[in-house]
């Protein structure tokens, strides 16, 4: 007898099959590149929120080291103020016995000199003011008279300012490591409710949507500075 021929049910019932077999052969694919997604997500947001605490860690370490060279620069002047109202009234007393030709209460004066003054005294009196118009006005306008205190709150008035750049730069970098890890939390929401959805589109729309969102988020953490 001839073979019998396929006829019409069964062709229908083998091409049903066949898509039924795709189908669980692509669901099985995506779930596959869904659970890629999320331990990669899941990894790069601990990262993320890991390099923000450190940014923001080091900001405030920066901020308070900053305030703290801030007080002493102010210590520092206060303290060139007091030693500069010193010299003036002293080299004061100096000048006024100086000009009543009273030898006795011009040593005493000198005697209380600041030995920072006392140099530039020294080396305005070599500059003969009383007979040089162009002579300095007095010690303290000389260049060998030097504070110490004046310079260090200039250098921790450099120092203060340093630092608190450096702390804003990190504060502003610690925000953008919370942007990152933000972007990584709605990768997680996109790719965690893609497979509530039974149509396939839908559900490889939103993978791929949360793939480029990773992808993003990925490009940023590599331009980020590291902590």
């Amino acid at each position: 007898m001839p073979e019998a021929g396929t006829g019409p049910g069964e062709v229908g019932n083998e091409l049903a099959e066949r898509q039924h077999r795709n189908a669980g052969h692509d669901d099985s694919r995506i779930s596959i590149i869904e659970a890629i997604l999320l331990a990669m997500v899941a990894l790069l947001a601990a990262w993320s929120g890991f390099a923000a605490a450190q940014w923001s860690t080091e900001s405030r370490l920066a901020l308070a080291r900053s305030a703290t060279n801030r007080t002493e620069a102010s210590q520092a002047e206060l303290r060139a103020m007091e030693s500069r109202n010193f010299d003036g009234s002293t080299f004061d007393a100096w000048f006024t016995a100086y000009g009543a030709d009273d030898e006795e209460a011009m040593a005493l004066a000198e005697r209380r000199f600041r030995p920072e003054l006392e140099v530039a005294f020294h080396a305005w009196l070599e500059t003969d003011p009383g007979t040089n118009p162009d002579a300095p006005p007095g010690p303290t306008y000389m260049p060998d008279y030097e504070e110490p205190d004046q310079a260090l709150a200039a250098e921790k008035t450099a120092e203060a300012d340093r630092l608190y750049e450096e702390g804003s730069h990190s504060a502003v970098t610690a925000d953008d490591y919370v942007r990152i890890t933000v972007l990584l939390a709605s990768v997680l929401f996109i790719v965690g409710i893609s497979g509530q959805f039974k149509i396939r589109r839908a559900r490889h729309g939103l993978v791929a949507v949360g793939g480029a969102i990773l992808a993003y988020s990925v490009i940023l953490l590599i331009i980020a500075p590291k902590p």
